[in-house]
């Protein structure tokens, strides 16, 4: 049977779809809800068979940990075994909002959550939708993207229909997300604060509050357990094969004999006269812009039947982390 959906404005959560939702989430069950970033696999964060839910659905590897999703800071101390100055700052700055800070876990944090490990990441989501379902529920949700393990990212309910199709039990529809990428993930356990993975805030910005940031490195094994989740080699990735090329090389490619079939992910204003049957999907030129749309023109593609997928190599600065490490993980080695 279908997951029910149920629609919603964004910006004014409808309360009956709020209820449904909040509803099925106290009984044990699986709820895909809109974020600012991506959507949602929510299940209650305290509730481990409720969590274990997840990751059948997902079939995600159960040395991944989760993001619990809370409904105020205040909430996350109770998740937390401290909760130091640094969190304090970040969370003043950038909650609600693409921000998941990795502190110490209580002990009634199931390991389901955590994957086994001590710490749990915490984040104050900035979608209206998401924050009264947390609020109604009144109890914190842990809400990994809401699609199959390693596979493209939903930033519509369309995507996580097509995707996880019966294994949810309520998806909400608010439209479109509008960060379009995973969050900024800060670890705070460690003796510096460090970025485990780039996201909707870049290190600039964080620096600007909390000063030098360590940036860890991952884990490309998919064997090891991680404070993060992201950090696999092979993630975010589309069906079709995709490969990240110079821009002089994609403007020659696109005009290949022989190109149809080929999708192309582009920035408005890059040169480029491509060969009929070529897809382009054209996003912002300035990177918010680019992963807003990202995942969405991927899916695209992928739905148009492109055997294979080009993207230029994006630009060096500090704004563009987010979107580097999406297309990294979701091309080719």
């Amino acid at each position: 049977m279908a997951a029910l959906r149920l629609r919603t404005p964004p910006d004014r959560p409808d309360p009956e779809v709020v209820r449904r939702a909040a509803e099925i989430l106290r009984a044990g069950g699986l709820v895909a809800l809109p974020t600012e970033t991506v959507y949602g696999l929510g299940a209650n964060a305290l509730d481990a068979a409720a969590v274990r839910r997840i990751y059948a659905a997902k079939g995600r590897p159960s040395f991944n940990p989760l993001i619990v999703h809370v409904a105020d800071a205040a909430q996350a101390r109770t998740l937390a075994a401290t909760w130091p100055e640094t969190a304090d700052r970040l969370a003043a700055r950038f909650w609600p909002g693409p921000l998941t800070l990795v502190l110490p876990k209580r002990d009634h944090v199931p390991d389901e959550v955590t994957a086994g490990l001590g710490a749990v990441g915490l984040r104050m989501p900035a979608h209206p939708v998401a924050l009264a379902i947390i609020r109604a529920a009144g109890v914190p949700v842990a809400a990994p993207s809401a699609n199959r393990y390693t596979e493209l990212s939903p930033t519509t309910a369309d995507h996580v229909e097509r995707s996880l199709g019966d294994r949810v039990d309520l998806i909400v529809d608010a439209g479109a997300t509008t960060v379009g990428i995973e969050s900024t993930v800060v670890n705070l356990t460690g003796a510096r604060p460090a970025v485990l993975r780039p996201g909707g805030i870049s290190r600039p910005e964080l620096e600007a509050v909390v000063g030098p940031l360590d940036l860890a490195t991952a884990d490309a094994s998919g064997e090891a357990p991680r404070l993060s989740p992201g950090q696999v080699e092979r993630h975010y990735a589309p069906r079709a094969p995709l490969r990240i090329v110079t821009p002089a090389e994609l403007a020659l490619r696109v005009r290949e004999p022989g190109s149809r079939a080929l999708g192309v992910v582009a920035w408005e204003g890059l040169p480029l006269d491509p060969a009929p049957g070529v897809r382009v999907e054209w996003l912002p030129a300035d990177a918010a812009g680019f992963a807003r749309g990202l995942y969405a023109a991927l899916h695209a593609l992928d739905d148009a039947g492109c055997s294979r997928i080009l993207a230029p190599v994006v630009p060096a600065e500090a704004e563009w982390d987010g979107v580097r490490d999406r297309l990294a993980r979701a091309a080719e080695g």
